[in-house]
């Protein structure tokens, strides 16, 4: 009997849940959640920032995942006892009574495990404390004169699970494998658990799910126990020191709370994140290839932070350790500096036994690092925070870009390898090999051809051309069009052979001598063509290759056009899948994306309102400037000194009534820095300075730090005897200040968005994925009602308010703030631009026909907030 026929009711209230009561909104978020994981639905939340959206997330997914260990529980005794038995009665209740007492003392057995690992890491701690840090040592022990070109041959066996280490390792790990079998001690239970994969796009994002988890009133309950009634919760189980986050250093030797509870939590991260070997991470180039180097352990190389072979106490105890507390990336680190164990590895190996697991989108969406993870996201939970970012990452992780120059690289690499090593490979390695010869030399034909037609005076062939999958390999010719590319990417990545092959060719490059390393490690050129192939083979009428030139290079990108392809593999195999974000809107846009091949029935969507008292937030729409014209900001008027005088006056009109900071957001770049002289030229800037001191958003990302904290001093500051009244930061919808950063209070009274920011349309990628949206509908055979728009204009429009829904999130931060928002352009007011902007907003937004219906409505705002401030 499957444990799913035992069917979770939606609770009506959340306990565990930090604060008493919760806001309605949030009750409905974590019943809407909490029914969508039930249910093996796909779900697209918004809800809005402020509303405590990462905490609703995690109680109603850990509120389930608690139901749900309580029912597998059941539902191992249930069969157990339906099972047919010729025993008496009361020998089979006897038996079921022995059962259920051996499922509490395995997991009784494997939370003391867990209460001794915090143990030992509060001791390590406290020597860490006392320790007294000395510069690594770099040691380099070359035992030979030179490195056998053995090392420089394929491998034979290319067990997924065993890529990284040589013939002679893998023949050592298989013995101690077979050794370790006669030993049942050494087979320790490691339970792979049903779990929730949170993820989000930044580590700084991810680093507020730890604090947040701790906020949890599930008391000592520990989903290793048996579980209790969460609807009978005394107040001595709603533990109130989870309220504070517990860092590492919070817990000694002598009170390191051992005998708590804690949620089995692992946070994933890359080896640049995680590595602490100060030599792998001093010396230049990837240090991806240089950890695989050392993870090799050619010439006694090996990492000094990884275990012997076939010796896993070390990393096991690391296991042990990550599992017993939550930690994030920091903490990781520091807890394998303590242990003198690689934490990368460490939190790999920490991956069958969590429940909650944390990592960035990379991680998660691409295949092959689930895969190098050891990640099955089968009937797993899947949450994906801030997800209005999920589509353009999506197409951005399978975009591949690659020049003329790296191709040729990649063909001499390989044709020296070949013409060198070719009598000692193997029949399979050469064929392989000589099969990747005859593609890079046909693509490099097709390159070369490409460029000397464009380079001809009398060619018409544009700067950029774009091509099918099958044109272009119509294009390498009838030997290419024979050969499986999949079958040789899979070669490729099983093999390891491109490193190998970049290894030599360095080596030879260079004269050194084999084994004498070089200063730097470089990712191996045919890692990108390999990622290519892959691209090829897997997507026909999905994807496009775009030809361009750079200087006297020609560039080559591939763009898959698709950005379901990629998740498909997620949502098929996940038990349900959460996407959440602030500003989700418009969710319809999500939906066609992403999921036109899901039944009804398993895809909801979900949109709260917020928290904020409805006189909190005044929303305009303003259609003329105060010369009475109307006001519309497309490309041509973005450059108009007349349209751009009066934004001007607009603007320094708004400086008058807005207390505190305000935040100005122009379409783009060129539109800011166009206004920006405009107004210099003409005294308008001097002018703003009066009333606010002026910030720009700086083009470079290393200046954005030094505004962002000069503006949040100025906004704060209320001066009476200069006049000013706080600061107007100039920024750029899109770009660095218009998502991810928290304007909240006084950093943002008044959001001011300048005009629609459309997307170029003359880019020839945006130009494939509009031709492909109305192509895709073609097919699909649906038809649109009389004087609708096609897919590509509905999709156009989409990416538009995405972009303006991201900037107007910046203000109203929690439920005390206030602000007001004004879209300055007439074409804000047509009912398909509105029926876009965030739900908790639309109801409530006035059309100004007048500049003065602007003023008079922001003055009163502002005036009943001053008042409220002072009584």
């Amino acid at each position: 009997m499957d444990s799913d026929d035992l069917v979770l009711p939606t609770p009506s209230s959340f306990p565990a849940f930090p604060y008493d009561p919760p806001y309605s909104i949030q009750t409905d978020l974590m019943r809407h959640v909490y029914t969508s994981i039930e249910k093996r639905q796909v779900t697209v939340v918004e809800s809005p920032t402020g509303t405590g959206k990462t905490l609703s997330l995690l109680c109603s997914s850990i509120s389930w995942l608690v139901d749900e260990k309580d029912r597998a529980r059941k539902g191992q005794l249930l069969q157990q006892s339906l099972s047919p038995t010729s025993e008496p009665s009361w020998v089979a209740a006897q038996s079921l009574d022995i059962r259920k007492r051996e499922l509490e003392a395995e997991d009784q057995e494997y939370e003391e495990r867990l209460a001794k690992a915090r143990k030992t890491e509060a001791h390590f701690r406290m020597l860490a404390r006392a320790r007294v840090t000395k510069k690594q040592r770099i040691a380099v022990d070359i035992a030979q004169d030179h490195l056998e070109e053995d090392a420089y041959l394929p491998d034979d066996d290319c067990e997924d699970s065993q890529d990284n280490f040589s013939p002679a390792v893998r023949a050592l790990m298989a013995e101690m494998v077979k050794n370790n079998r006669r030993d049942p001690a050494s087979q320790r239970d490691e339970p792979s658990c049903t779990k929730i994969y949170y993820a989000s796009r930044t580590h700084s994002q991810l680093s507020q799910v730890l604090p947040e988890l701790n906020k949890l009133k599930f008391g000592h309950l520990a989903l290793g126990n048996t579980v209790p009634d969460t609807g009978n919760m005394s107040q001595a189980d709603r533990d109130p020191s989870f309220q504070k986050k517990r860092t590492l250093d919070d817990v000694d030797d002598d009170q390191c709370e051992a005998d708590r509870r804690q949620w089995r939590t692992v946070s994933l991260g890359s080896r640049r994140q995680l590595c602490i070997n100060e030599d792998a991470r001093s010396r230049p180039g990837d240090i991806d290839e240089k950890c695989r180097e050392l993870l090799e352990g050619k010439q006694n190389r090996r990492c000094q932070y990884l275990p012997p072979v076939g010796d896993d106490t070390r990393m096991l105890d690391l296991r042990d350790q990550i599992l017993a507390s939550p930690k994030d990336i920091e903490d990781l680190a520091t807890a394998g500096q303590n242990t003198q164990t690689c934490p990368y590895y460490g939190s790999r190996r920490a991956i069958p036994q969590a429940e909650l697991v944390t990592l960035p989108y990379n991680l998660l969406l691409q295949k092959t690092a689930r895969e190098a993870l050891g990640i099955d996201l089968t009937n797993q939970v899947v949450i994906i925070d801030e997800a209005h970012n999920l589509i353009p990452t999506l197409l951005s992780l399978s975009s591949v870009r690659l020049t003329s120059n790296l191709l040729l690289t990649s063909l001499k690499q390989v044709s020296v390898y070949y013409q060198n090593f070719r009598n000692r490979l193997s029949a399979t390695h050469a064929l392989h090999l000589k099969r990747l010869l005859g593609f890079l030399d046909a693509f490099r034909k097709v390159a070369m051809d490409w460029m000397a037609e464009k380079m001809n005076a009398k060619s018409r062939r544009q700067d950029t051309e774009v091509m099918t999958v099958p044109d272009f390999i119509h294009m390498l010719g009838r030997k290419v069009e024979g050969i499986n590319l999949l079958e040789i990417e899979s070669y490729l990545k099983r093999s390891k052979i491109a490193r190998k092959i970049s290894r030599y060719a360095v080596d030879v490059s260079e004269g050194e001598k084999p084994g004498k390393h070089p200063s730097g490690v470089a990712t191996p050129p045919l890692h990108t063509i390999e990622a290519l192939m892959l691209g090829l083979a897997g997507a026909s009428e999905d994807g496009r290759l775009i030809f361009s030139t750079i200087g006297d290079a020609v560039e080559i990108k591939y763009q898959l056009l698709n950005p379901s392809t990629l998740f498909r593999d997620i949502v098929e195999v996940a038990r349900s899948v959460v996407l959440a974000g602030g500003t989700m809107s418009p969710i319809s846009a999500v939906v066609s994306e992403l999921f036109t091949y899901l039944p009804q029935d398993r895809l909801t969507t979900f949109s709260c309102g917020h928290v904020i008292p409805a006189s909190n937030v005044r929303t305009l729409l303003l259609t003329k400037g105060p010369s009475g014209s109307d006001l519309e900001f497309k490309f041509a008027q973005q450059s108009d000194r007349q349209v751009v005088s009066e934004l001007g006056q607009i603007i320094l009109n708004f400086c008058n009534v807005v207390p505190g900071g305000m935040v100005v957001f122009f379409p783009s770049y060129t539109s800011l820095n166009f206004a920006r002289e405009a107004w210099s030229q003409s005294g308008l800037l001097d002018k703003f300075s009066v009333k606010k001191k002026v910030f720009l958003e700086p083009q470079e990302s290393s200046g954005v730090e030094m505004v962002l904290r000069d503006y949040a001093i100025a906004a704060k500051e209320h001066t009476l005897l200069d006049k000013k009244t706080g600061a107007v930061l100039f920024a750029v919808i899109g770009a660095k200040l218009s998502e991810g950063l928290n304007f909240s209070d006084d950093l943002a009274r008044a959001v001011v968005v300048i005009g629609l920011p459309f997307a170029n349309k003359n880019s020839p990628e945006l130009q494939e994925r509009l031709r492909y949206a109305n192509q895709v509908e073609s097919r699909s055979g649906v038809r649109r009602h009389a004087g609708g728009r096609d897919a590509a204009a509905e999709m156009y429009e989409n990416m538009c308010m995405n972009a303006v829904n991201q900037s107007i999130g910046r203000a109203i931060r929690h439920r005390g703030d206030w602000a007001s928002l004004v879209l300055i352009d007439r074409r804000f007011t047509s009912a398909a631009i509105r029926g876009k902007l965030p739900q908790w907003l639309r109801g409530d937004v006035a059309i100004c026909e007048t500049f003065g219906q602007a003023m008079k409505h922001l003055g009163t705002f502002y005036r009943e907030k001053r008042q409220r401030v002072m009584c």
